[in-house]
């Protein structure tokens, strides 16, 4: 990495951030825009943002309590206009402010008492091409000014060496700016329009790119035949139906049709299955896999975690057990000389079914006949993990999986050809699952835990994070010292920095054992099936997106019993106590996912990771929609007229990044 800065620990910050040259810096974008255009000031609303211009008209006066301080003073704006200003434990500005200066002051207007709350004021009158100030999300501790500064210096440093990669004529078509007064626009605009202006270009740049590597990819998967393969014998897989414990769904009988329909094509199976939590993914996959084996070949399934991989097994083993089809699991943890029987026996095609995490490709695994590779939470595998998994076959189809679902009209105008099967409908019936917003120290948290125990259910309590942080209030840790003062040995941990056998061991207990309440991080999130589980507390809510919340919520209420969530909100800030009321008024998995990404704004670079929706940095993939599907539609004719000498240079660029970092070759 390159030494931006003198200074060690904003190196360090940059880092933190993923960082490492100017290029990276110019591109973080700003999550929002502070103004400081004056507000008319006739017809103000209560709570209403106000930027005023004029002068302090009385002496600052300060008074002092235990809790707080409080500064108030009057202010006279440039059209003549009193209003009485609060500013809350800045005891400072009493010796600061002086009478008759010119101020620009910022705050939130009362109605009631006519008075301005103050945020933030200094002295003089902002210039218009000074007048929205770039806000940028930072870690604490690093100034925003200080990075403004460092952008700025990027963009000098840059100068004439940012390259528009949208070719000239589709810029001419389209009014473009150029790529390079884009990044100065959107660090340093003088006006909303040049905000706008800058993310024209650079939304479609970034959909242009990804669509053509999309295509290319596409263009690549569709060349590949498989060797010729029997025809998967249906009737068998009938006869493997009527053998089930469970009646599968309209959804699930269709999915598996279209999925052993691929199967049977001379060209690769590239198929995303997905479905809300509780649809039946599962059942589906084993269907595949049951199909896989009749045509004679090995099948892989990866999962993210050891937990769910340990799961898979259990239930492959139940659903498999009246067939001849010889299953093994395979993690990093498996002991060494279980692991080299277990290559020996897929080498020699000994094994039909293997399940297991990352250790599936490495080095040492080689499959004698991989047919078929499912990766389930297929948005938690990098892909060039899943590349790694297919280059161990002979061009084997691929399933993914993911239980986030997400809008099919959405997914198809991204993924184009991307063959998609969507699980709607529940085996049993929609889990009964009510959502409640409390604060973090309501008593009925430990009444409902109470409740539940007593009447023979479990309960999760979820953190945020690990350990205490400054920055993050509730803790796996400090919130499991909390509940053991409450209910004693009853309680226990899971984080994943547990080892393997530890975490295996506190299920096992939370499952069938004398652990009625599990305090844990994120890494339930999937995999983790307790039937008596009817009580979820989730804390500090607004820092997981919603739809990790709903993921986490899909661990309760899988017995069909009622259950109900609880999520913890001490803020005030009422955008993220709405987002938090679409999880209260609504179970479905598709509308909430939908909420969730038209809810991301620019600038927005995390989150998306748990949506298996590609992580756009400047498109905002619902609201950017349109933007999206004529920039698909133009990547079709560019690659159609690939010879043309002015597209080449946008071809070869995103040849050269699939080679090194493909999109979704999976």
């Amino acid at each position: 990495m390159e030494k931006l800065t003198k200074s060690p620990r904003l190196n360090h910050y940059l880092y933190q951030m993923e960082l490492y040259s100017f290029y990276d810096v110019v591109n973080y974008l700003p999550y929002r825009y502070e103004s400081f255009l004056p507000t008319v000031e006739k017809g103000l609303e209560d709570k209403q943002r106000v930027v005023l211009v004029g002068e302090i008209i009385s002496f600052p006066k300060l008074v002092r309590s235990r809790k707080i301080d409080i500064v108030t003073f009057e202010f006279m704006t440039i059209n003549r206009t009193y209003f009485k200003v609060v500013a809350y434990n800045r005891s400072y500005l009493v010796k600061n402010l002086l009478l008759k200066e010119k101020y620009t002051l910022v705050g939130s207007y009362s109605k009631k008492n006519n008075e301005i709350n103050l945020v933030n004021i200094q002295k003089g009158v902002v210039e218009e091409k000074d007048a929205l100030k770039a806000l940028y999300h930072l870690p604490s501790g690093f100034q925003n000014y200080l990075f403004h500064n460092l952008v700025n210096k990027g963009l000098e440093e840059l100068k004439g060496h940012i390259y528009s990669l949208v070719p000239y004529s589709y810029q001419n078509k389209y009014r473009l700016v150029s790529k390079e007064k884009a990044l100065q626009f959107v660090h340093n605009p003088k006006n909303a329009e040049e905000i706008r202006q800058a993310y024209r270009y650079l939304k479609y740049e970034e959909a242009l790119t990804f669509s053509l590597k999309n295509q290319i990819i596409q263009k690549q998967n569709k060349s590949l035949k498989k060797i010729k393969k029997e025809p998967i014998d249906l009737t068998s897989c009938e006869e493997f139906l009527k053998t089930l414990p469970y009646t599968l769904t309209e959804d699930q009988k269709l999915a598996s049709q279209e999925i052993i329909e691929d199967m049977n094509q001379s060209s690769l199976m590239y198929r995303l299955l997905q479905g809300d939590v509780g649809t039946g993914k599962t059942l589906v996959c084993f269907m595949a896999l049951f199909a896989n084996y009749k045509r004679g070949d090995q099948g892989a399934l990866m999962a993210p975690t050891d937990v769910l991989a340990r799961q898979h097994y259990q239930n492959a083993l139940k659903l498999f057990k009246d067939t001849k089809l010889r299953i093994a699991l395979l993690l990093g943890s498996t002991p060494t000389s279980e692991k080299k029987q277990i290559y020996q026996d897929l080498e020699d095609g000994y094994i039909d079914l293997v399940i297991g995490t990352h250790a599936l490709f490495t080095k040492s695994v080689q499959y004698s006949s991989l047919g078929l590779v499912i990766i389930d939470e297929q948005h938690r595998f990098g892909v060039n993990q899943r590349q790694k998994l297919l280059e161990k076959g002979d061009h084997a189809d691929l399933l993914m999986m993911s239980a986030t679902p997400i809008p099919r009209s959405l997914a198809l105008s991204i993924y184009g050809d991307l063959a998609i099967s969507t699980l709607t409908s529940f085996p049993n019936k929609a889990r009964d699952v009510s959502t409640f917003i409390v604060n973090s120290e309501d008593e009925i948290i430990y009444k409902k835990c109470q409740e539940s125990i007593d009447t023979g259910h479990k309960v999760y309590i979820v953190a945020p994070l690990i350990e205490y942080h400054e920055e993050g209030k509730y803790s796996a840790e400090g919130l499991f010292a909390r509940f053991v003062l409450h209910f004693g040995k009853k309680v226990a941990i899971l984080h994943g920095k547990m080892k393997n056998n530890e975490k295996e061991e506190v299920i096992e207990q939370f499952a069938n054992g004398g652990i009625d309440i599990l305090v844990s991080t994120q890494v339930i999130e999937v995999g983790v099936d307790i039937k008596k589980a009817n009580l979820m507390i989730i804390y500090d809510a607004s820092s997981f997106g919603l739809a990790s919340l709903h993921q986490l919520r899909g661990r309760i209420g899988r017995s069909n019993e009622h259950a109900d969530c609880f999520l913890t909100y001490d803020d005030e800030d009422e955008e993220a106590k709405e987002k938090l009321d679409i999880l209260v008024k609504s179970n479905d998995g598709f509308e909430i996912a939908e909420k969730d990404l038209s809810m991301r704004g620019p600038g927005e670079l995390t989150g998306l990771k748990q949506s298996g929706l590609p992580n756009f940095q400047f498109l905002n993939i619902v609201d950017d929609i349109k933007i999206f599907i004529t920039a698909r539609d133009d990547a079709r004719k560019i690659l159609a007229d690939s010879n043309n000498k002015e597209f080449k240079y946008l071809i070869s660029k995103c040849e050269k990044d699939i080679l090194f970092n493909p999109v979704i070759k999976a």
